[in-house]
């Protein structure tokens, strides 16, 4: 180990740790990776910390309010300081485009100030560039990412961008697909699993899990939703700053009374198995965790053609998605699968085989552990 001897010590450098896909798998990597390790965890939304939910008791983690900022204009005195605050710790993890100001500060201060190595982690874009990505930032990325260790991406489709536009090299590229547990998927549900709703005789349910952010386009799933027959309701597992406007969407559409937002659930096993269909609404995804949670729950999945989707899917779930952006298809796909309960068992039956074979959580530790091993340049982490 490094003068930094004793407890490892990781610091997590977040756009945002509010409960979203990307978060919710820092918090399980914590979990999986034990008690010896201390973690500091900063958001670039201040007080943005809703996925420290479910970070286990027992895990060493800290939350600062004095950190300097991730965002503001890069000049050479903040950015000095965001890298001396990296000084104390063993790895520094960053992600997504909200941390990519202490990515440049690593380049820039890490030979001088002799900084602890650092991996980022992209996992997607925001509605700013869910339909084309910004040049400006294209080419930050490439000057930032210098001195880095590693990048990390789920999907096929980041790992294209990493290589051809933010011109990685292929030995730093690191394609990671998301993990769950499926073993703890697809058993029987409480029909009160959740907080504030129970799930009644002669109800189904057509569920999500997601952010309440505007890039997951709820308000487009209420619609698509809305032709449902009456025993139909739409249940969305999440928290966040959309709240208003679905609920608002499903007011003026006269469905409020079949649409419920429950909040955050930090264990999605006791609940996803509640859904009968599962369908995603997004502008841009990348690899969803929620899509893999939908699969080894063995739910058929209704969802727009974004990121690599399709590909994640079982053959059987192809002709349930639609293409981006076309709403009229996603409320068809909608409809299909509702109304054909055959259809949903089949393709629900082959989306848990694929999750089974492709999806557990033990392969995704396992290729975190070896990448965060090998910037630290040991054999074995932690």
């Amino acid at each position: 180990m490094s003068a930094r001897a004793g407890r490892l010590k990781l610091l997590h450098l977040h756009s945002s740790f509010a409960a979203g896909g990307k978060e919710l798998r820092a918090a399980k990597l914590m979990n999986a990776f034990g008690r010896g390790i201390d973690h500091t965890v900063v958001s670039a939304e201040p007080g943005a910390h809703g996925a420290a939910a479910a970070v286990d008791t027992g895990i060493s983690v800290s939350y600062p309010d004095d950190f300097p900022a991730l965002q503001g204009r890069p000049f050479p005195r903040r950015l000095q300081k965001l890298a001396r605050a990296m000084l104390g710790h063993d790895l520094v993890l960053t992600y997504n485009w909200g941390a990519m100001d202490a990515v440049l500060a690593h380049t820039l201060f890490a030979e001088a100030l002799d900084l602890p190595p650092l991996v980022h982690h992209e996992d997607g874009f925001n509605e700013d560039e869910a339909q084309r990505l910004k040049p400006a930032r294209n080419w930050f990325r490439r000057i930032a990412l210098h001195r880095a260790q590693g990048l990390v991406v789920p999907s096929q489709r980041l790992e294209a961008i990493a290589l051809r536009d933010w011109r990685q090299p292929r030995r730093m590229v690191h394609r990671v697909p998301n993990g769950v547990p499926v073993f703890a998927y697809g058993g029987k549900v409480r029909p009160d699993a959740l907080p504030r709703l129970t799930k009644r005789p002669g109800e189904l349910w057509l569920g999500t899990l997601a952010g309440l952010r505007p890039v997951k386009n709820l308000p487009r799933l209420v619609r698509a939703f809305a032709g449902l027959p009456e025993p139909w309701q739409l249940v969305i597992l999440g928290d966040g700053p959309e709240r208003a406007a679905i609920r608002a969407e499903a007011e003026r559409l006269g469905v409020m009374h079949r649409v419920h937002l429950p909040g955050f659930v930090p264990d999605p096993a006791k609940a996803v198995g509640l859904f009968d269909v599962f369908a995603l609404s997004s502008d841009s995804e990348q690899f969803p965790i929620s899509v893999v949670e939908a699969m080894a729950a063995g739910l058929a999945v209704a969802a727009p053609d974004v990121g690599d989707v399709a590909a994640m899917l079982s053959a059987e779930n192809a002709p349930y998605i639609a293409p981006p952006g076309d709403e009229a298809a996603l409320a068809h796909a909608i409809a299909r699968l509702a109304a054909d309960p055959a259809a949903r068992a089949a393709v629900g039956t082959a989306n848990r085989a694929r999750a089974e074979a492709e999806y557990d959580e033990a392969a995704m530790v396992a290729a975190y552990a070896r990448i965060y091993a090998g910037a630290l340049g040991r054999t074995q982490f932690p």
